[in-house]
């Protein structure tokens, strides 16, 4: 199969349990899981296959959970699809350094360390800043861009016609909040989540992730990786550690992304990740595509026999 793009999974999909059933049933992604836990100097895998569900939520664990999740369903997905073409990918948030790392971008060890320092850094953000986020359903994206500047806030995701998140101080969030519906919106709720990410209260993990990410050893991608930030993929590799960095306080440009990818011809998506949070946003985008999603053992199994029929 061929014209595939790779999409990959971001911040909020990781549910408890996610790789037990892969790991007990395909050597390749035993063999990553090891790997990882090697690399990090403790079991992220215990935490994946045990929880509780709180250790696993924060930024430093389901970060580097989530991008070892991606790459062992990959691994597993070319080693039974040997015919299989991926001919560019995309990530949401976390998951562009995911898709990174399946282009060749990154090893998969520096990929593994430069996102754990990724989570840990925006923990350390978290904790230093009292922000939060609120998902704003309806409305356009100028409607709410504006309503976000004057709150004093910034918009965090364009998720889906239909979906975006904003995110900032709670007092300019929870102001978008009780403006939305006048800035056109059906609605806004406020998410449970440990800080305002994708916003200027990110500067502080920007500027360090961005100085390790100057550190980094970095080859060209051997396919294109659309940048959240840009909705474009980066050509050299100064492009990528900037865009990189940027999308720490950047907006996540994902409708753009994905009809980027759907106007260069590509028909066919395979989002590896728990929770089919890609595919629901697909649905709002452009439903005349194929898409697959790839969670875990049963789903991988059924994504195999249908490509190699």
């Amino acid at each position: 199969m061929s014209n595939v793009v790779l999409l990959f999974s971001g911040q909020g999909a990781q549910k408890v349990g996610m790789g037990q059933d892969l790991v007990e049933q395909y050597p390749a992604a035993k063999a990553l899981f090891e790997q990882a836990d090697e690399i990090l100097g403790r079991s992220i895998t215990d935490i994946m296959f045990n929880g509780p569900d709180e250790d696993l939520t924060k930024t430093g664990n389901c970060q580097p959970a989530l991008f070892l999740h991606g790459l062992a369903l990959l691994s597993v997905l070319k080693e039974k699809c040997p015919q299989l073409t991926p001919v560019a990918a995309a990530g949401l948030s976390l998951g562009e350094l995911t898709a990174h790392t399946a282009a060749g971008t990154f090893s998969f060890e520096d990929g593994l360390k430069l996102v754990a320092h990724r989570g840990a850094l925006m923990d350390e953000a978290c904790a230093a800043t009292a922000g939060t986020m609120a998902a704003v359903i309806g409305g356009q994206p100028e409607g709410i861009a504006q309503l976000a500047e004057e709150c004093g806030i910034d918009v965090a995701n364009y998720n889906c016609p239909g979906q975006i998140v904003v995110s900032g101080t709670e007092e300019g969030v929870d102001k978008a909040v009780a403006g939305a519906k006048g800035a056109g919106a059906k609605m806004a709720k406020k998410l449970n989540v440990a800080g305002a990410y994708h916003s200027r209260l990110m500067a502080g993990a920007q500027e360090k992730l961005g100085a390790a990410l100057a550190e980094a050893t970095l080859t060209t991608p051997s396919i294109p990786v659309v940048a959240n930030l840009t909705a474009d993929a980066p050509q050299t590799e100064d492009e990528i550690r900037e865009t990189l960095t940027k999308q720490v306080t950047g907006s996540v440009r994902w409708t753009e992304s994905m009809q980027k990818l759907i106007a260069e011809g590509n028909t066919t998506f395979i989002e590896l990740g728990p929770g089919k949070v890609l595919k629901g946003f697909m649905g709002r985008i452009d439903k005349t595509v194929t898409f697959y999603t790839i969670e875990d053992a049963a789903s991988l199994e059924a994504a195999i026999a249908e490509i190699n029929a």
